[in-house]
């Protein structure tokens, strides 16, 4: 479960070397007549623009912010420097400051996008919490997988894509049943030792692997994994909400979670089933995924959220962003975004968590009917 939050202030100005972000100028709103503001959007023109709040990872010291952004799909395939500076100085304005990657992402291209637009930036690098992910580096019978060899290797190569010196979270991108347990724990210690890491964590991995990969640790007196990262929305709830429960109190596990949107599908752009052509599901490599996810009983749930989001006066994205964000167990969303528009709208989801009182998420349970039935044992 994550640590109680706290508010930080976005430092407006740092020295020329120590640059947080450029801050831009912002004009004062008119002021909202609420006469003249349809029924369904007062409650919106009521809401005070919330800040960024930063939780603890897990049971470790290590603060991300609530909302977070990853490299997934856009950086080299979508996006190249300089779109990727102008989408990262706008999640730095709205206090962001968990930036996530993997060796995998465009094959190496969105590390190396990553890190040339931090530089761009200047940002200091200490303001900044980077992750990426190891698992899938290349084509050779050692460059996949999580044994020491490629542990040890795959990051390296990624520090060097990222020209950093360390990252702050290592993640093994998914587990190896091909690798002894305790070889992948101890080469993740290993790396944390040589100060390339400070945590290491795991995505995609059961409940069992984490039991698992933590009573090595703690048999070898060495560090567990601290966090995990699976897939959460409305529509993936199972690992989240039934079988890690016992890990949070047992472990101090930590999440960020990924595809709060169910890859775009709950914004509502795929209702009538058509596919839009700046959309992911329009990319070569995604048209599988489009397959399995619009089918017609998920585009109709979607359809019955927007009388909800609708009422409450926000947008598809917003809700199901801070449906996320309102687990007490999520320590960051991670989001993704193409445009500098789209993260000043995801950003406002902060605003809506506030909103989601017990009688507003019956409504959503209501519509999607995901809600995982019982706790299954994870021994």
């Amino acid at each position: 479960m994550r640590q109680p939050t706290t508010e930080l202030e976005i430092p407006t100005s740092t020295s020329p070397t120590h640059t947080f972000f450029s801050p831009k100028t912002h004009t004062a709103p008119p002021h909202t007549d609420l006469t003249e503001t349809p029924p369904h959007r007062r409650r919106a023109a009521h809401r005070r623009p919330s800040k960024m709040q930063y939780n603890n990872l897990g049971r470790s010291g290590l603060r991300v912010s609530q909302l977070s952004y990853g490299a997934w799909v856009t950086f080299g395939n979508q996006l190249d420097v300089k779109e990727a500076k102008s989408l990262l100085q706008a999640c730095r304005d709205a206090g962001v400051n968990f930036f996530d990657n993997a060796e995998v992402y465009a094959n190496g291209r969105a590390e190396e996008i990553m890190g040339q637009a931090i530089r761009d930036l200047g940002w200091r690098r200490a303001d900044v919490v980077i992750s990426t992910k190891l698992f899938w580096g290349g084509q050779g019978p050692n460059d996949k997988g999580l044994s020491r060899k490629h542990i040890v290797e795959g990051l390296k190569a990624s520090l060097k894509r990222l020209n950093m010196e360390y990252v702050d979270v290592v993640y093994c991108h998914r587990p190896d049943a091909t690798t002894p347990i305790e070889e992948t724990v101890r080469a993740m210690n290993w790396v944390i030792d040589q100060g390339w890491a400070f945590y290491w964590g795991t995505s995609e991995w059961t409940a069992q692997q984490i039991t698992e990969a933590w009573g090595v640790a703690n048999r070898l007196d060495l560090v567990g994994p601290i966090v995990e990262q699976p897939e959460y929305n409305l529509f993936s709830r199972h690992k989240v909400e039934s079988e890690f429960v016992p890990l949070y109190s047992t472990y101090g596990i930590g999440l960020t979670t990924w595809s709060p949107l169910a890859s775009g599908v709950l914004t509502g752009k795929y209702s009538k089933g058509n596919i839009p052509a700046e959309s992911r599901f329009a990319l070569d490599n995604y048209k599988n995924l489009a397959n399995r996810s619009l089918v017609d009983d998920t585009l109709r749930k979607v359809n019955g959220l927007k009388p909800i989001a609708s009422e409450l006066g926000v947008s598809m994205a917003q809700l199901g962003i801070a449906w996320c964000a309102s687990n007490p167990n999520v320590s960051s969303v991670i989001t993704g975004a193409t445009k500098e528009s789209q993260i000043v709208e995801n950003m406002k989801a902060l605003e809506v968590v506030p909103l989601l009182t017990p009688e507003v998420l019956e409504k959503i349970e209501a519509v999607v009917q995901s809600k995982p039935k019982r706790l299954e044992s994870y021994r």
